[in-house]
């Protein structure tokens, strides 16, 4: 069974593909009943509908290739509940010769453009028209086709219960994309001078109805009025002060906006702080070419920032004037709050900012405030459909760690960099607006997940850049894993390769029959970059087997099993210490590796493990060695964002992070794979390793004396030229298709720099080696994957 095939069709990883029948045989399995879902998945032959979907009456599950239809009757049967229901009225020409694209086998994933459905009676229609069916080419939009409005139909109700969040009252084709531009002004002038050019970059690149809002802070927080013609003027507000939301509008001179007729938004139009960018292009542009920096500290003292009062001051803005349209709020800060709420260190620099043996031991005195202040404004922003996406660019800690709530719940972007003037900012930015073929923004906002299920199961939760819309039914489960207790999910934004962790577990009920089927339908409801709605809905089955069954292990995906089980390992490791992580994550390896291991009791020499499950021993290995988990020599803030970006990627970029991957290039051929060992390092070789978060290119002593020599700008030496050439190619391509962009470092054998690779190496040969073979040495106390691999076996065999 090829999993990443499966995928491809999906866009779901099953820990297991193959389900026990009942809830004990479920937990014996260790590894929990889970999937690892990318909502929006690109897909190579993707129907896209013209038309609303079919939903159920009963349960809210919609029309799909598992549902059992009767053509004479025109009546279909819910593979979830059974309840029959009748298809409407433009379903009229339906047969076995002229289906819709919905009823497709082979079309599990179908995403719907035209509107959204409602559910239908007896005399409801989809959209009031018949489509053409009558063969897949006619059921496939090769492109998106003209969203028209959704104002003919009277009710827009989604098939479930929103916040007022939802996309439930937005009209499709007036919904303006809002950014509000929150700069720093304690930056130093060459950073905050291509910091700006950036930006006149990004507004240049906006669609013209794109509305744009500048605020900036230092020690006090300055909201620029860009519709004001007359001169540059702005409102200021105390950097130390907590503001309500009304308190803010009030002081701005604007109010809430009403939903109008037809599902309109109203932004107030005498107000001049978010404005649209074809009409006050020059406004905007001068704004920003007036910033200027005011990094003037007192000697021994920090810049005063106000990132706190700042953010909540743009949250306040949105709210008055564009709620719930996806808009985003940017920060691009240089360093850490010093006044006000979200305060993270003191001016003082005779104050250290907090470190990890701080929060640990409790000498974090603002840290536990800050946090609670920035877990207030991220319901504030769910609440709104507000993204707050930060860029911290600094060699110091800027207070990601408190910030890591609302940026992650919003589904934000977050890029930790040393400096604005960095190739790895620029391309961060530019990546966020980059347009499609047809010049919109690939920006997908105020989106949902809901999900439904056959009787037997219950939903436990969710990981990843969600929060629950507290909607519960029969399949939501009393135990919560991770974000539990609904079947519905918000999400700010989301991207193409965004990716949400789901877990379940077999209900209570009586006796499941073992080789019958069950079905999960995932629901994805989001505001497309061109302001229209849509809604993708991928149906998925897998059978009930009993536990003995050889299917059990021939459906185990250990990749997805160990991408779901670090998001578990980074979820508690929020609340418990380093240890009790590693303790819980070796307890579950003994118990899995004692259950499927082949092996004669109290002999750890007959210990093996098939070849579906024989990976995930090492993927546990790097797991508690990974900065997830041991976060010595990592920052707060690099820990916050390294777990962040965990919890979001799919199971290809989770297993880089956990299990990086090196490529060895030399005379002797083509690049190969190598074993991520000290071993695999050489004198006449190059190595290009891959751990999500950087790129590192490393030169034996050899090939770099070569190198210092000059052979490589030598005729005769052709050869090694190319030597060099492959790996650096190979090396930017990496670099080029990963956002955030992460870190090319080129290094040579025995240099400071080789410390990125060798810290990720498996130390089989270290100091206490007793034969070395003239490899290199890992001066260690870790113990190596072949000691972890035993000290496994001896009690996994135990009785």
């Amino acid at each position: 069974m090829d999993f990443v095939e499966l995928e491809a069709i999906e866009g779901l990883r099953w820990s297991w593909n193959s389900w026990p029948a009942s809830k004990s045989e479920a937990t014996a399995l260790v590894i929990p009943l889970s999937i690892m879902c990318t909502p929006l998945m690109q897909f190579n032959d993707l129907p896209l509908l013209p038309y609303g979907p079919v939903i159920c009456i009963s349960c809210n599950a919609v029309l799909n290739p598992y549902a059992r239809v009767d053509y004479n009757s025109r009546i279909w049967v819910c593979p979830f509940c059974y309840y029959k229901n009748s298809f409407p009225r433009s379903y009229v020409g339906i047969g076995e010769n002229n289906l819709p694209a919905e009823l497709f086998p082979t079309y599990s994933t179908v995403e719907y453009c035209h509107g959204v459905g409602r559910k239908m009676g007896k005399s409801s229609s989809v959209l009031g028209l018949n489509p053409k069916w009558g063969s897949r080419s006619t059921a496939v939009v090769s492109s998106s086709p003209t969203l028209s409005s959704l104002a003919s139909s009277p009710t827009l109700s989604l098939g479930s219960s929103f916040s007022t969040s939802s996309l439930s009252g937005l009209d499709s084709r007036n919904v303006e994309s809002g950014f509000v531009f929150v700069v720093d002004t304690c930056t130093r002038e060459e950073e905050l001078r291509v910091l700006k050019n950036e930006l006149l970059v990004v507004i240049a690149q906006l669609p013209e109805n794109a509305l744009v809002g500048l605020v900036t802070f230092g020690s006090m927080v300055s909201v620029h009025e860009l519709g004001f013609a007359e001169c540059l003027k702005v409102v200021l507000f105390h950097g130390e002060r907590e503001l309500s939301s009304d308190q803010i509008q009030n002081l701005l001179g604007i109010s809430r906006p009403k939903q109008q007729q037809q599902g309109k938004i109203s932004c107030t139009q005498k107000q001049g702080f978010l404005v649209p960018v074809s009409e006050y292009e020059f406004n905007i542009t001068s704004a920003i070419d007036e910033i200027q920096s005011s990094l003037q500290t007192a000697l021994g003292h920090r810049p005063e920032r106000s990132t706190g009062v700042a953010i909540t001051t743009s949250v306040g803005l949105l709210e008055g004037c564009l709620a719930n349209a996806g808009s985003h709020i940017m920060v691009f800060t240089s360093g850490p709050a010093t006044l006000g709420p979200g305060i993270v260190v003191e001016t003082d620099l005779s104050k250290t900012i907090r470190t990890h043996r701080d929060l640990i031991n409790g000498q974090a005195p603002h840290y536990r405030k800050s946090c609670d202040f920035y877990k207030q404004l991220a319901q504030r922003l769910s609440n709104s459909s507000i993204v707050l996406d930060l860029f911290a660019c600094s060699l110091d800690q800027v207070g990601v760690a408190e910030l890591k709530s609302p940026v992650e719940n919003s589904g934000g972007f977050l890029m930790l960099g040393e400096s604005f003037e960095s190739d790895q900012f620029r391309k961060c930015l530019r990546h966020i607006f980059k347009c499609d073929d047809d010049g919109h923004l690939n920006l997908f906002s105020d989106a949902t997940i809901e999900i439904v299920t056959t009787k037997e199961l219950k939903i436990c939760g969710a990981l990843g850049p969600c929060v629950s819309l507290g909607k519960e039914n029969s399949s939501v489960s009393e135990t919560e894993i991770g974000t539990g207790g609904t079947c519905l999910w918000k999400l700010g934004t989301l991207t193409n390769k965004t990716c949400i962790a789901f877990f379940f577990q077999v209900g209570d009920e009586k006796k499941i029959q073992s080789g019958s089927a069950f079905f999960i339908q995932i629901i994805t409801r989001y505001r497309h970059g061109n302001g229209g709605l849509r809604q993708r809905v991928t149906t998925a089955a897998r059978r009930w087997v009993g536990l003995r069954s050889p299917d059990i292990a021939s459906g185990f995906d250990q990749e997805a099993a160990a991408s779901v089980i670090a998001r578990l390992a980074i979820h508690r490791a929020e609340r418990c210490y380093a240890r009790d992580v590693i303790r819980w994550l070796d307890d579950m390896l003994i118990r899995f590796a004692s259950k499927f291991g082949d092996y004669i009791e109290e002999d750890p020499s007959t210990f093996q493990l098939s070849s579906n499950f024989s990976l995930y021993p090492q993927f546990m290995y790097y797991l508690r060695r990974s900065q997830f988990i041991d976060v010595f020599n990592s920052s707060p803030d690099e820990t916050a964002f390294f777990r962040m970006m965990l919890n979001q990627e799919g199971v290809v970029g989770s297993l880089i992070m956990i299990l990086p991957t090196l490529f060895q290039y030399s005379f002797d051929g083509p690049p190969i794979p190598v074993l991520l060992d000290i071993s695999s390092i050489s004198p006449d070789v190059i190595l290009l390793f891959d751990s999500y978060f950087c790129v590192v290119i490393h030169y034996g002593s050899k090939i770099a004396q070569w190198k210092r020599l000059g052979y490589d700008r030598d005729p005769n030496y052709e050869s090694f030229r190319k030597l060099l050439e492959a790996p650096e190619l190979d090396g930017e391509q990496l670099v080029g298709e990963r956002i955030p962009v992460p870190k090319l470092i080129k290094c040579d054998q025995y240099s400071s720099q080789a410390r990125f690779l060798l810290a990720k190496l498996n130390p089989s040969v270290t100091q206490t080696s007793t034969c070395t073979d003239g490899s290199d040495v890992v001066f260690t106390d870790d113990v190596s994957l072949q000691v972890f691999i035993d000290h496994l076996q001896a009690l996994a065999v135990k009785g």
